[in-house]
């Protein structure tokens, strides 16, 4: 395994991120594709084993027993030091008023609860899983501010959003002496490269790591287009994040894996690590053969004549990930 700092920050994390969106109790409403603590303890304790750092959850993710799962699979196999932990917080986890958001009620409570669920003191890196327009931004960094000062979080992080809503959170924070975003964990991968244009140079000049979700494009970079599987054939949301127009891409994938003798998911995974700022992908896995692609895919090395194949093809792209109804955005 390879490692590198987050960001400016003096912190270590593995060439890839386990996502742990993959498992909790299905009796918690969540997707019916996610996996039980059974099934979730091989690929934990496989990506452990392979020398992964980073555990990235949420919240929100299976009513909370993603965390639970995490949490207690994480504390049986591995020292809490040697572990980093991030979960998420915004999404709606109660009805009613103060159910949702990024307000300091919401925070206050949900980093109680997330700790509770985990089983542990602190979290490592403690993200807003999206903008909150209802709730003024000073309250929000001043909540996380207490948060980490309380000993709660080390760090915290961002995820998708607009570069100038992350540009003025980390004014107020610098301005008001507030602990500011160290990582943006945003909508990145060879079908979907908006980020570009404004959000990765901007971390890039202030020295914020990114975190990637979604670097195969669930999944579309590692199979032949039009391919469904469980997972994709109830994904409503993620329907909506990709055009036909991105097929010649995944051929291009698909042909440079053939080539090399490696999965596809190698070589996408494989691009995205070779980007710049990129610190850690967070990958989602239901199946061992999964993990190994990825965990192979951190020593595979692109030459210049493949990357400039697979990002030739590529033609703009809506804002999808971020924005109105995308607070509860999956892996």
């Amino acid at each position: 395994m390879r490692y590198s700092r987050l960001g400016n920050t003096g912190l270590e994390v593995s060439a890839i991120t386990l996502g742990c969106m993959s498992w909790g109790r299905n009796d918690a409403g969540w997707h019916d594709w996610v996996l039980d603590e059974g099934a979730a303890r091989p690929l934990i304790t496989a990506a452990w084993e392979a020398g992964v750092n980073v555990f990235d959850t949420a919240n929100v993710y299976a009513g909370g027993t993603s965390e639970e799962i995490t949490g207690k699979i994480l504390s049986e196999i591995a020292p809490r030091e040697d572990v980093i932990i991030a979960t998420k917080v915004h999404g709606r986890t109660r009805p009613g008023p103060n159910g949702v958001g990024l307000s300091r009620v919401h925070i206050m409570r949900e980093i109680d609860a997330s700790l509770n669920r985990l089983g542990t003191d602190h979290v490592d890196l403690y993200q807003i899983h999206r903008w909150d327009d209802a709730t003024p931004i000073e309250e929000t960094m001043e909540a996380l501010h207490d948060v980490v000062k309380a000993g709660k979080a080390r760090y915290i992080g961002a995820s998708s959003m607009f570069a100038w809503q992350f540009a003025k959170a980390q004014h107020v924070a610098e301005s008001n002496g507030w602990t500011k975003f160290v990582s943006m964990q945003n909508h990145y991968n060879l079908i979907y490269r908006e980020e570009e244009r404004e959000m990765i140079p901007l971390c890039a000049d202030q020295g914020v790591g990114l975190l990637p979700w979604s670097p195969l494009a669930r999944g579309k970079l590692t199979r032949p287009w039009g391919t469904e599987t469980k997972r994709s054939a109830g994904d409503n949301w993620g329907k909506n994040l990709y055009v036909d127009g991105d097929r010649t891409i995944v051929e291009t994938v698909i042909a440079i894996a053939e080539a090399r003798g490696v999965a596809p998911a190698q070589v996408a995974l494989a691009w995205v690590m070779s980007r710049p700022q990129v610190a850690s992908p967070i990958v989602g896995v239901t199946k061992m053969a999964h993990l190994t692609d990825a965990i192979a895919a951190v020593d595979l090395v692109l030459t210049d004549d493949e990357i400039a194949q697979l990002e030739a093809p590529y033609t703009p792209h809506a804002i999808s990930g971020h924005g109105p109804n995308t607070v509860h955005a999956s892996r």
